[in-house]
């Protein structure tokens, strides 16, 4: 059993896989749909600029908001946060923006701003932050910039059993951000061979992260998404279990209910369609409120 993110926090995880075509927004709002469905109170965000998630939550017309958005609490003002929560009846949500596009830039000249901190030289930090948009030498102090979204998390009065971040289809800044916050990964991945290289990148790019910072990333879970009755699939399976010997490994097969949940805005717990997977994800809750020490008692009737 492994503690929660702290003793009066949220359980934190992101969902994370750079390969795109996993499913992986799909996946996420339904493992937020079947804790929901457990009585839990969730707080999902949308780390990715595309705003898959926000679109498939229902909040089209937030994406396209006027600042703040998330952009600004990554980069300017963390307390901005709590300004940005949409309620839901199943999670409450934090959407992605436009602005998220830019992100990935601000991110990267925020760390090169904290490696010149710490490892000193002759490069000129105001010249760095002139590059930017909000970033500034002064609101850059530790040894890195990774902890951007975990300080605008700290800020937040609402009271939530979870925190689940979805990840960009991206390794970068913005993704090492979302890892860095949660330190609890959740991996979708399709049943095909290039999911081999994906995950393998995945792990080196958690390594890196975790050199370059004080973090220590735990591996959840992998729910194989997407399974068909083909040999590849059953080869992948066992590389999956193979490669996370002290894993679960969840099975969801293709279903069209899921994909109609999504484009009607809400994860296939809030529908009136029956879905076999929905006991699938319904494992997946148990077991994260198992890994994260959520009593049975806690559970509401």
């Amino acid at each position: 059993m492994m503690n929660r993110q702290s003793k009066t926090g949220p359980a934190r995880f992101c969902v994370t896989n750079a390969k795109g075509g996993t499913g992986k927004t799909t996946v996420a709002i339904n493992v937020a749909g079947a804790l929901n469905d457990r009585g839990r109170d969730v707080l999902f965000i949308d780390l990715d600029p595309q705003g898959n998630a926000t679109e498939g939550v229902g909040l089209v017309e937030a994406y396209d908001a006027d600042p703040p958005t998330l952009f600004d609490a990554l980069t300017g003002d963390p307390s901005a946060l709590g300004e940005l929560i949409c309620e839901g009846e199943e999670m409450d949500v934090i959407p992605s923006s436009i602005d998220m596009l830019q992100a990935e830039h601000e991110l990267t000249i925020a760390d090169l701003i904290a490696r010149v901190n710490t490892q000193g030289g002759d490069i000129d930090q105001a010249a760095l932050a002139s590059f930017a948009i909000n970033i500034t030498p002064e609101m850059v102090t530790g040894s890195h910039a990774l902890d951007t979204l975990d300080r605008a998390l700290s800020t937040l009065d609402a009271d939530y059993d979870y925190v689940i971040i979805d990840c960009p289809p991206f390794y970068g800044k913005l993704t090492d951000t979302g890892m860095y916050a949660a330190q609890n990964v959740l991996i979708p991945a399709l049943t095909e061979a290039t999911s081999e290289r994906a995950i393998e990148l995945l792990m080196d790019q958690m390594a890196a992260m975790e050199r370059q910072t004080d973090a220590s990333i735990n591996t959840l879970g992998v729910v194989a998404n997407r399974v068909e009755t083909t040999s590849e699939d059953e080869t992948m399976l066992e590389w999956f279990n193979m490669a996370f010997p002290d894993s679960p490994v969840w099975e969801v097969r293709k279903r069209v209910a899921l994909q109609r949940a999504f484009s009607a805005g809400q994860s296939i717990f809030a529908t009136e369609e029956s879905c076999d997977m929905a006991a699938v994800f319904e494992d997946i809750a148990a077991e994260l409120d198992e890994q994260f020490g959520f009593t049975d008692t806690e559970v509401p009737a």
